[in-house]
């Protein structure tokens, strides 16, 4: 029962934390400065598609899935399964709030459209804390970072602005070449990449250690 409780508590914890990274997405997209180096290609197959942003996300993480094949050389059956799951869970997660924050009035001057922005990068924060602390497998994008890691060699954070920079990149490419624009690159994208990590690191520093408490708290029995 402990081994349980523990075990949802966890569970909790991550898909929480991946509704409130998707949340902080879709006001990154409201704000309209650039998404965040992890969606933008996802949002730039959305801006040139008339599909999903839901959808789009997870046939990102398919492409992203394909590549750690091809770095990896293997992939093991449940580990694929794994993280086809997580994708569509965020897919899903991505159209939902997508869906909740186009209910929020227009933001139309340069002031709301930034606030807007601020807001996204604490709640994506807060949302990638919680899903890093719970502990559970890592999402296509994470994984693939850590491939890139393994394969090269580098340090994980060298690795995640290699795996950032070449997402960014196809993305911009994408939107250059269907839509003659940046597309789902901006200003956003470049502060997301700087102030989130930055955010994130204060987070894991005050409040992690006490998430990490309570998702292995012992419950008396009665």
């Amino acid at each position: 029962m402990n081994h349980m409780s523990k075990t949802m508590r966890r569970i909790i914890l991550y898909v929480l934390g991946l509704f409130l990274l998707s949340f902080g997405v879709s006001l990154s997209i409201r704000a309209g400065f650039g998404v965040s180096p992890v969606s933008s290609l996802a949002y730039a197959m959305k801006l040139t598609t008339s599909l999903s942003l839901g959808f789009t996300t997870v046939l990102a993480n398919l492409l992203f899935i394909v590549i750690q094949v091809i770095l990896n050389k293997r992939i093991e059956l449940n580990e694929f399964v794994v993280q086809l799951t997580i994708s569509f869970l965020f897919g899903g997660f991505m159209n939902i709030t997508l869906f909740i924050v186009q209910m929020f009035p227009t933001p139309e001057t340069i002031f709301s459209r930034t606030i807007f922005l601020i807001v996204s990068f604490f709640v994506i924060s807060a949302g990638l804390m919680g899903y890093f602390t719970a502990k559970l497998p890592l999402m296509p994008y994470d994984a693939l970072t850590y491939a890139i890691h393994e394969k090269f060699n580098l340090k994980f954070s060298k690795a995640k602005i290699s795996s950032d920079v070449i997402n960014v990149c196809i993305a911009g490419g994408i939107c250059i070449i269907f839509i003659q624009s940046l597309g789902s690159i901006g200003i956003g994208t470049l502060a997301a990449a700087y102030f989130v990590g930055k955010i994130l690191g204060w987070l894991l520093s005050h409040y992690q250690q006490p998430l990490l408490q309570w998702t292995s708290k012992t419950e008396r029995a009665a």
